[in-house]
């Protein structure tokens, strides 16, 4: 489930530019006001980065300042994609494109095909494994289905690591891969694979980025012409960004510099595909006029569950670990995480859905909780446990929910109905929306009742369910909506693969859980051997594994249960042991081994370039040393809650806030505020003035140690503040100073 479907529905469209802003904490407002020029979004896991890139695109559109036709926004998942375009279409900014590298290369490329070389384009092959099981067959190379589908991976890691076949054995020996076979051979078999497309004048996706690359490079009016079309670009998740793709990016912005990144080196988790995080980490090397914005807020977790993720990250190694941002949650305290070891693989499984099942009785939505487990094989063992219990469940990446065939059946028959309703008996005694929805729908299979079991007849039935719901949701927000404004919403929602909540719990691998988020969280098989999996041996590999769990946790907003099982099956030998990386973390399991001090690490905030015509060295805040664990300066508990840590006491302490500063303090915010055009709690939060009024700040150093004043606000604000703590009257008052 992802934050937008947690939100409401339906919100209302922002009724002008300022109105895009509204409830934007101060950092994502810095992203949303930084319009021009290179801007690098550093945000880690539930910080609202989504929020924060289409609150830009949107303020910029909205503000006149964006043409939205001259916005692209890529990313990698018709998910994702669908998913910005929706948010988008909410505040107000239809009209921006926002699409996958792939789709939007395809675009270009059939476009400019007829153009640039002639005729038409060659046909796009789905799956490429049956064309490389037939180049095997082709060089006498025998291969199972395993070595097939890890052949076929070598191959799609070799173009979008653009390395040719000739190239290939030393560029998998650099880089430390383990081929499935020997190296010449996968060579030899890669070469035969491109003879095979060219003969049957076809490609793949690969070539989809490398012929629009190669176009873009070789014809300057081609290229012209996609840059007088494109102007602003936002990149989002881009540590994720292969060689190629960063090529086809800067092909698409010539010399010009007005790029949006957004990504978190903790969450590079696809390397194996071509994916790395040095041009995420990189980029104010090459653009040092750029301004990095560092989202640490986590809206979406509890504190504890935070802890355990910054615990995660803190014994990591490596460059992205140097780099890792420290989470502060923003939610209130929450359970803490729940870690349990069974027998064998079948018990967890068992275990795992006798407590949803509890959990669902108790009233938590089902679409609200998820099982994550490292190798799809582990699915199957939890399905069956699930079904034997009666749990609905659902399976992260397969069918689009658009693309079923009882949704699209749906969808025809609610079209006809909003045509030809007035002759339909179905509808006579359908009073609303959602009543007609339900009349409709009872026609394609939906009951008040969910049919018993599992299988394909239960998920057809969640289906319609979804809609039937949705239909609730959209006559709730839309008052006096008709069963045509339904239509043309899930014709949008459909465009924009902005699925409605299906009710079921998610059964999901770890790298398809990426970008979503349940109330619950079940992580599976936390044991050596799987997490980390048995072939990750180099410290790379190790440390992408950390990483992989790290994304793990971070999907769950406040219930977190982690379990692994001693043997794989019952009576089988009890050799198994949790995963190294719960050590000194979960409770009984010693002292953590010490990680490496981030170098960006622990607070949120802004740095700027310079951005003058000499193009100087960047000009960056000072670095902030590694925080120690906050304690409460009265009671000396350890602080976790984000508000409490800026008051450095529990809320429960007595305080000993001079009231007259504090007072002083407020009708100097709201003057500011006024003079900025900015909410007050841009210039300070409530917390923070407590926080001032409480320790009475005598000079700068004083003033700066206080979480919530950074190097900016120390700059602007603290000659003032210093001046209201130390008695003076009427400063900043003054309208005319």
């Amino acid at each position: 489930m992802t934050a937008a479907t947690h939100s409401t529905l339906f919100p209302q469209v922002p009724d002008s530019a300022d109105a895009v802003l509204e409830g934007l904490d101060p950092e994502q407002r810095e992203v949303a006001t930084a319009l021009r020029g290179p801007v690098c979004v550093l945000a880690g896991a539930g910080t609202g980065k989504t929020r924060a890139i289409t609150h830009r695109i949107a303020y910029g559109v909205r503000a006149g300042i964006l043409q939205p036709s001259s916005v692209l926004a890529v990313t990698f998942t018709n998910r994702a994609a669908g998913e910005m375009r929706g948010r988008l279409r909410q505040l107000g900014a239809s009209g921006v494109q926002a699409r996958t590298f792939h789709s939007a290369a395809l675009r270009q490329l059939q476009y400019f095909w007829p153009k640039a070389i002639g005729g038409s384009l060659p046909r796009l092959v789905d799956r490429k494994i049956q064309l490389v099981a037939d180049a095997a067959a082709a060089c006498r190379i025998r291969l199972d289905r395993g070595e097939l589908r890890d052949a076929t991976a070598e191959i799609e890691w070799s173009k979008v690591t653009q390395t040719v076949p000739a190239d290939y054995a030393p560029a998998a020996a650099k880089a430390g891969r383990e081929t499935p076979r020997d190296p010449a051979e996968i060579a030899q078999l890669y070469a035969a694979y491109e003879d095979l497309k060219r003969a049957r004048s076809v490609i793949d996706f690969e070539d989809v980025l490398l012929l629009t690359v190669a176009v873009l490079q070789d014809r300057h009016d081609v290229a012209q012409q996609v840059r007088a079309q494109y102007q602003h670009f936002v990149v989002d998740e881009y540590q994720d960004v292969s060689p190629l793709q960063q090529r086809l990016l800067e092909l698409w912005l010539g010399d010009r510099d007005d790029l949006c990144v957004v990504g978190d080196a903790s969450q590079t988790i696809y390397s194996f595909t071509g994916a790395t995080p040095d041009h995420l980490l990189d980029f104010r090397g090459r653009h040092p006029g750029a301004t990095v914005v560092k989202l640490v807020r986590d809206y979406r977790s509890t504190p504890q569950v935070v802890h355990l993720a910054n615990g995660l990250l803190a014994q990591a190694r490596g460059r992205a670990a140097d780099h890792r941002l420290e989470l502060v949650s923003q939610r209130p305290a929450g359970p803490e995480p729940v870690y349990t070891e069974y027998t064998d693989e079948p018990a967890e499984a068992e275990g795992a859905a006798r407590r949803i099942r509890e959990l669902i009785d108790a009233g938590v939505p089902a679409a609200e909780i998820a099982v994550l487990f490292r190798t799809n094989s582990q699915s199957e063992t939890y399905e069956q446990a699930l079904a034997d219990i009666g749990v609905p469940y659902q399976l992260r990446g397969a069918e689009r929910f658009f693309d079923r065939p009882e949704v699209r059946k749906a969808g025809s028959a609610l079209r006809a109905a909003a045509r030809f309703g007035g002759n339909d008996s179905l509808l006579d005694e359908a009073v609303d929306l959602p009543s007609q929805v339900r009349a409709v729908l009872s026609g394609e299979g939906w009951t008040t009742q969910p049919p018993a079991g599992s299988g394909a007849v239960r998920e057809r039935w969640e289906s319609l369910a979804a809609l039937v719901s949705l239909a609730q949701d959209f006559a709730a927000a839309r008052t006096g909506a008709t069963l045509s404004d339904l239509v043309v919403e899930l014709d949008e929602r459909a465009g924009a693969q902005h699925a409605p909540t299906v009710q079921g719990v998610t059964l999901a691998s770890l790298h398809s859980a990426k970008g979503l988020e349940w109330d619950v969280v079940f992580l599976v098989g936390v044991a050596e051997g799987m997490m980390p999996i048995t072939y990750a041996k180099t410290d790379e590999q190790i440390e992408e594994e950390r990483r992989l769990l790290y994304v793990g946790v971070t999907r769950a907003r406040e219930h977190l249960h982690l379990s692994w099982a001693l043997a794989r099956s019952p009576g089988g030998r009890p050799s198994r042991r949790p995963s190294r990386f719960l050590k000194g973390l979960r409770p009984g399991s010693g002292t953590a081994a010490a990680g490496r001090t981030a170098a960006g690490g622990a607070g949120g905030g802004v740095e700027r370039g310079f951005r003058g015509g000499g193009g100087g060295a960047a000009v960056t805040v000072p670095r902030r040393a590694r925080r120690t664990p906050a304690r409460c300066r009265v009671c000396g508990r350890t602080l976790t809650d984000a508000g409490e840590m800026k008051l450095m006491r529990c809320e429960g302490c007595p305080s000993d806030m001079d009231e007259g500063v504090y007072e002083r303090l407020c009708e100097w915010r709201a003057v500011q505020a006024e003079r900025s055009g900015q909410p007050a709690f841009c210039v300070f939060t409530d917390k923070t003035l407590v926080a001032i009024a409480e320790s009475v700040p005598e000079d700068e150093r004083d003033l700066a140690r206080i979480p919530g004043v950074g190097a900016r606000k120390l700059n602007r604000y603290g000659t003032e503040v210093l001046a209201i703590c130390a008695g003076q009257e009427g400063v900043g008052l003054d309208e005319d100073g």
